[in-house]
């Protein structure tokens, strides 16, 4: 595995914030990778080195405000887009990037979208991983039944049979020593117990949000992030977040974007499979 740095810098409201440095080319825009909602940087162990070595671009991998090494925010309320998208600035100003290609999982396109209207030449390039500007009602469902509620497990292989439990039919073709790994990825050791590596509290705006009320139009963002810029579309193909439907309409949009969609894989794939990472390696190279 190739060798990264901890990086740190504080949010706007004093949070101590962290992500994976992967040392690149100074004279390359680098890649910055935003995971999913309960998630972190380990997501990208696999993708970011590989990146590196085939592009030679610096990438960094950020855990979101509440997640993994990064402090849990004093205010439940802000875990939200904007706020993240805020925190993604003051890391941008922090190592004076002026612009980087995004990639983002699930939340983490969300995230990129706010930004493309909060400061939108920092986006040099844009990969939506398994995301777009509405959410399918089934994928919405299924988040609102896990987020926040904790995971009582008593080892690792309670924590390897927890995460097959909720992920068994996105990813059908893992063995064990996969979910071992995912496992490591979602948990955290704390007491001597795997514990989940993200703050229960993100759930705290999701179940404040008014379910009557209608749900944002964020096609307009959508729109803000493709414009004028490389673009990719990544879809797992049994997506239950990003439906086909969705997909369409999103290319229907945005005729430039390019797409890959990663066959026998739901929400969201991890970025290794080759369908999606030629896709990404393609879009790198049309961003130089």
């Amino acid at each position: 595995m190739t060798a990264y740095a901890h990086l740190h810098w504080r949010s706007a409201d004093g949070l101590a914030l962290h992500a994976r440095d992967y040392a690149g080319k100074a004279d390359r825009a680098p890649v910055v990778c935003i995971h999913g909602l309960t998630r972190n940087a380990r997501d990208f162990e696999d993708l970011a080195p590989s990146i590196v070595g085939t592009t030679g671009r610096r990438v960094i991998a950020v855990d979101v405000r509440g997640r993994g090494a990064s402090e849990r925010a004093h205010d439940p309320m802000t875990y939200n887009p904007g706020m993240y998208a805020a925190d993604i600035m003051a890391l941008l100003d922090d190592q004076a990037i002026g612009r980087a290609a995004f990639i983002g999982t699930s939340m983490g396109g969300l995230i990129m979208m706010t930004l493309a209207l909060m400061r939108p030449d920092a986006i040099a390039a844009a990969v939506l991983n398994d995301v777009g500007p509405e959410i399918a009602t089934e994928g919405l469902a299924r988040i609102a039944g896990y987020v926040g509620i904790s995971a009582e497990v008593a080892d690792w292989a309670g924590a390897a049979d927890y995460v097959k439990a909720g992920n068994g039919a996105v990813f059908p073709h893992y063995g064990d020593a996969d979910w071992d790994r995912m496992a490591r990825r979602t948990f955290r050791e704390e007491g001597g117990r795997p514990v989940l590596d993200y703050d229960p509290d993100i759930a705290v705006p999701i179940r404040a949000a008014d379910p009557a009320a209608p749900a944002p139009d964020l096609w307009p963002l959508f729109g803000a992030l493709v414009a004028g810029r490389p673009a990719l579309l990544i879809r797992g193909a049994t997506s239950d977040i990003l439906s086909a439907d969705i997909a369409a309409r999103m290319r229907g949009a945005a005729a430039h974007m390019t797409y890959a969609e990663v066959p026998g894989v739901g929400h969201a794939p991890m970025l290794d499979e080759s369908e999606a990472f030629d896709a990404i390696v393609a879009l790198l190279r049309a961003a130089d």
